[in-house]
């Protein structure tokens, strides 16, 4: 931990508003239940209701709160996609280390399974388990930490061949240094610096892929509030859009906001992993 407190507090200004916009972010989600004016699935106005007290932000098609709605999906949205994410990185980094430290059969096996789960476009793949499986949450985590875990092996089975080959590594196993040793106290803390930069941006896609599955009505079903099905729901109100009034001109403005939302994450998360990659590249500004 103390290695890593100099170098937050000299990071950049762009890694500090990353930091605060996802704490801002993570800050949502926990306290999602306090701060929403309204429940989540409650319907509590008129449909289409403008932006105007007490629903700031508009009602939509059914005449749930808007705001309380952008509120709780942030809670679903992002904590699903980090759970997700976790998981992946849980699969993708155990089984890429001890790949690359075993090596021989067991290595040549588990990297062609990865190949072939490759080898089909995630989105296909995932819409046609979700298909079968039903569309729950588990099912939902469990698909997307599987297809997103072959991208942190092979990564993590790369740095690892990377670093197996340095001498620290030989001297460990003339010392007699088991396997479960080696990863844990070798490979591991040498290859946590892209791993965490990956994380980031895994937790991106991930976080994208779940609101496009949204989008799609694969992802999170009603009543859930979920950035990617409200950008979905809200989409038809452009057309209805007239930007001479302030009242109608909202109706426009409805689908950038779940959107937006996704935006400013992504960006915000990115910041940082733009400021891991440079502390773990060695160089300086």
């Amino acid at each position: 931990m103390a290695a890593w407190s100099s170098p937050v507090r000299e990071a950049p200004a762009s890694a500090w508003i990353g930091f605060i916009l996802v704490a801002i972010y993570a800050a949502v989600a926990i306290l999602a239940s306090w701060i929403a004016p309204f429940p989540e699935a409650a319907i509590v106005g008129p449909q289409y209701h403008p932006w105007s007290a007490p629903h700031f932000l508009g009602t939509d098609a059914l005449g749930r709160d808007v705001l309380s709605r952008l509120i709780y999906g942030a809670r679903n949205t992002v904590g699903i996609a980090l759970a997700t994410t976790a998981l992946a990185f849980m699969l993708g980094v155990s089984f890429g280390l001890l790949a690359a430290t075993v090596g021989g059969v067991f290595d040549m096996l588990s990297s062609r399974l990865v190949d072939i789960l490759m080898s089909v476009p995630s989105l296909i793949f995932a819409l046609l388990i979700l298909t079968i499986t039903g569309t729950s949450v588990l099912a939902l985590v469990l698909v997307i930490a599987v297809l997103d875990s072959t991208r942190v092996y092979r990564l993590s089975r790369a740095v690892a061949q990377g670093i197996l080959t340095l001498d620290y590594i030989e001297v460990a196993r003339m010392r007699g240094e088991g396997l479960l040793w080696l990863i844990r106290r070798e490979v591991l803390p040498n290859a946590a610096a892209p791993l965490i930069a990956e994380f980031g941006l895994r937790f991106c896609f991930v976080f994208l892929f779940i609101s496009a599955l949204s989008f799609l009505g694969l992802g999170l079903q009603p009543p859930t509030a979920d950035w990617g099905s409200m950008v979905r729901e809200s989409a038809k109100l452009i057309s209805f859009a007239d930007f001479s009034t302030w009242q109608t001109a909202t109706f426009g403005l409805a689908p950038l906001l779940p959107a937006g939302a996704i935006a400013l994450l992504t960006v915000a998360v990115n910041l940082i992993v733009d400021w891991v990659l440079h502390l773990s590249s060695g160089l300086e500004e």
